[in-house]
């Protein structure tokens, strides 16, 4: 972006004639969206708000198209100040806490990011119809996601309940003698053999645990949805044991709640910092048998706190045998915005690194399972 650019984005579209800086169609974008919320600066003033022919009027966007706007067009960082800023300088909040408003929007991805940004703002008849809509959207991710997370790891936990095969080392030939005993030919002097007799083999099953250590910073908004509706689908699976962590600068395990996503969204609070080492740090104290675990970091790496404690804490549970991953993304574009500078050093740990979708997550799960 070139200086007379950025300096339409500061100015805003008021400065149009005096810059007259040609924009590019992903800056015309910015220029709306920035639009959208610091025009009410000028409103604020008694600035007469006058709409311009052809321009793209921001007048368009609604809460949460533009929250999807700004959070694609700018980095993190920025997103953060916006955001900051349209709840404390602007209110922007009376716009999704009126519930008649409310009712008006379309149920989909990006109002329940906005709802889940704007949480702790919902009260009484609003916070209901929130919960309404977080649960429409959540069950409509969860039935296009459920079958194809089933058929990928089906094949594998299903075997552990076939019944024990007639093999020839669980032949019970004393019980086989006495079962048949009515079946014996005097002539030829001989047992003919009707009802064999088998051992059953008294396998002991172990389940599979599976820690979802999700940030919930609010660049990892689609990803916390994505882990919600995916910890709920494997609770529902034979022998998968688990667990749902989810953390900024603080840890909260939501493991109680993780057959029912809606529970566990409205437990999550989006933004803050990180601090992923003492997540994985709690992490480790739910681990049961680490030969048959598998943790899943679901974050972009950002550690706020000192990387030593992080590090140090995967090269301990890598050591004891827990299978570990980190994903950059859990959603269903699978296009992450991370530190690739931590993530190398996380895999230098031997943390497996992708951006997965829900489909290829399981498909990883089953292989880990497979090769057990």
């Amino acid at each position: 972006m070139n200086t007379l650019a950025r300096w339409r984005m500061v100015l805003g579209r008021f400065a149009e004639k005096q810059l007259p800086a040609p924009l590019s169609g992903r800056e015309a974008r910015m220029e709306a969206a920035l639009d959208f919320l610091y025009s009410r600066e000028y409103k604020g003033r008694g600035v007469r708000d006058r709409q311009q022919a052809g321009s793209l009027d921001p007048s368009q966007l609604n809460v949460p198209t533009w929250l999807g706007e700004v959070r694609e067009l700018f980095p993190h960082d920025v997103v953060e100040v916006i955001e900051k800023h349209a709840l404390d300088r602007y209110g922007l909040t009376e716009l999704v806490t009126d519930k008649e408003t409310l009712e008006k929007l379309e149920p989909n991805m990006e109002l329940l990011k906005t709802l889940l940004t704007f949480r702790g703002h919902l009260q009484g008849e609003v916070l209901q119809t929130a919960r309404r809509i977080i649960r429409q959207v959540v069950e409509e991710i969860k039935r296009k996601l459920e079958a194809e997370v089933r058929r990928a790891l089906s094949g594998r936990l299903n075997r552990f309940r076939h019944s024990p095969q007639k093999a020839a080392q669980n032949f019970d030939w004393r019980g086989t003698v006495r079962r048949n005993l009515k079946f014996y030919d005097s002539k030829r002097r001989q047992i003919v053999l009707q009802d064999p007799r088998f051992f059953a083999r008294n396998t002991r099953l172990l389940p599979w645990q599976v820690i979802l250590c999700v940030d919930q910073s609010g660049s990892m908004a689609d990803s916390v949805i994505h882990s919600a509706v995916m910890a709920g689908i494997l609770a529902g699976l034979p022998l998968v044991r688990v667990k749902l962590v989810v953390f900024d600068t603080n840890v909260v395990d939501l493991s109680e709640h993780v057959d029912d996503p809606v529970e566990v969204l409205m437990s999550v609070q989006l933004g803050g910092g990180t601090n992923i080492g003492q997540a994985l740090n709690y992490c480790e104290t739910l681990i049961e048998n680490p030969h048959r675990t598998v943790l899943a970091l679901v974050s972009d790496f950002c550690e706020g706190a000192p990387p030593g404690i992080m590090l140090g804490t995967c090269r301990r549970l890598r050591e004891g045998g827990v299978k570990l991953l980190g994903l950059a993304s859990l959603d269903q574009s699978a296009t992450p915005i991370y530190d690739h500078h931590m993530a190398e050093q996380l895999a230098e740990t031997g943390m497996e690194i992708a951006a997965l979708t829900p489909k290829h997550f399981a498909e990883w799960l089953a292989k880990v399972i497979k090769s057990k």
